[in-house]
């Protein structure tokens, strides 16, 4: 049987990684060959890979990286849960609240920071769903009909609260183009805040 291939080459941030991810969760065969064409994927797939127990092989040839990942013997067919234990990457919490309160993530260039919080939310999407996304101030805009994350957020509320600030899609004369969530209020978005349940705030 031949090497499994996946060819990551044009994917921007995090998709090599969400697809060598994958791989390994369905257990496909001990030995694979993933793709890339940059260094910072090579740096974050050898890594990813690694974390899990891996070992990777990497050749360069006409600007692109051949990755050879091959699991521990044994590890082939491995279940997505068995994977999970064996790598040192861990997912956030179903009971994690996520507190966004923009909608560009870091300081700096705005479209820098526009980027920057797509990949969050591709990752976040990809990954066990949080208990709840609480959009404050410019994080609302996140949940508008042009959002550029607006089918991560769908994906994302198949499992996740979504309550965006009705006071913020006032001041901005937004509230007619929510396209996911519920319109909430301070005091539920405090109560998560403030409940038993991990805060990590974003923005």
């Amino acid at each position: 049987m031949g090497v499994y291939v996946i060819d990551c080459c044009g994917m921007a941030c995090p998709g090599p990684v969400l697809e060598t991810k994958k791989a390994l969760e369905k257990g496909l065969p001990q030995e694979m060959l993933i793709i890339v064409d940059n260094v910072a994927a090579r740096e974050n797939v050898s890594r990813f890979a690694g974390n899990a127990g891996c070992k990777i092989e990497s050749k360069e040839k006409e600007g692109c990286y051949y990755l050879t990942i091959t699991r521990p013997p044994g590890e082939a067919g491995q279940t997505s849960d068995e994977t999970a234990e064996s790598c040192s990457c861990r997912e956030p919490s179903a009971d994690t609240v996520y507190f966004i309160t923009a909608n560009t993530l870091g300081q700096g260039s705005p479209d820098l920071g526009e980027v920057l919080m797509k990949s969050f939310m591709v990752t976040l999407a990809e990954q066990t769903p949080p208990r709840a996304l609480c959009l404050l101030n410019t994080g609302v805009f996140l949940a508008l009909q042009d959002s550029p994350v607006i089918g991560q957020l769908k994906k994302l509320s198949d499992s996740a609260e979504i309550l965006v600030c009705g006071t913020c899609l006032d001041y901005y004369k937004v509230k007619e183009k929510i396209a996911v969530g519920v319109v909430s209020n301070m005091y539920d978005i405090n109560s998560h805040l403030t409940g038993s349940h991990k805060v990590i705030t974003v923005g």
